[in-house]
């Protein structure tokens, strides 16, 4: 299956997104979007394919959404993407997009929607010890 991951290493739920994917035993293609983020087009691709507006796909917190003064709600969608272009850290992260569908996988566990559901065996935590997944591999 083929599955690509938008990470932010740095990012708790993209690590344990990350994590999910491969405990269902798929080495995903990891775009490290900070280093190389999508072009315009698939990045309008990504969020029209995960049932998103461009708002709800912006990162608020840790990036420069407020000097920039992208609460205005008068911003196009135009505009915001070339607010998230100019600034990768403003993309919501992270999203993930499988056969079975796209998904801003936040919370984590909202991956398990685009993945095969006989692909888990076992139990699966979060790094804060959270548990996803129970010991015989059904969701919690």
């Amino acid at each position: 299956m083929d599955v690509v991951i938008y990470h932010n290493p740095a990012c708790g739920t993209s690590r344990n997104t990350l994590a999910l994917i491969r405990h269902a035993g798929i080495e995903p293609t990891v775009v490290e979007y900070l280093k190389t983020p999508p072009g315009r087009e698939e990045l309008a691709a990504i969020i029209r394919d995960a049932g998103l507006s461009v708002r709800e796909a912006i990162r608020e917190k840790g990036t420069p959404y407020a000097e920039l003064g992208l609460d205005d709600p008068a911003l196009t969608d135009e505009q915001l993407l070339d607010a998230m272009l100019a600034h990768p850290i403003l993309i919501n992260r992270p999203f993930v997009v499988t056969p079975l569908g796209t998904r801003l996988c936040r919370p984590s566990e909202a991956v398990l929607d685009i993945l095969p559901a006989d692909a888990f065996n076992d139990a699966f935590a979060k790094e804060d010890g959270e548990q996803v997944l129970g010991e015989r591999g059904e969701r919690l």
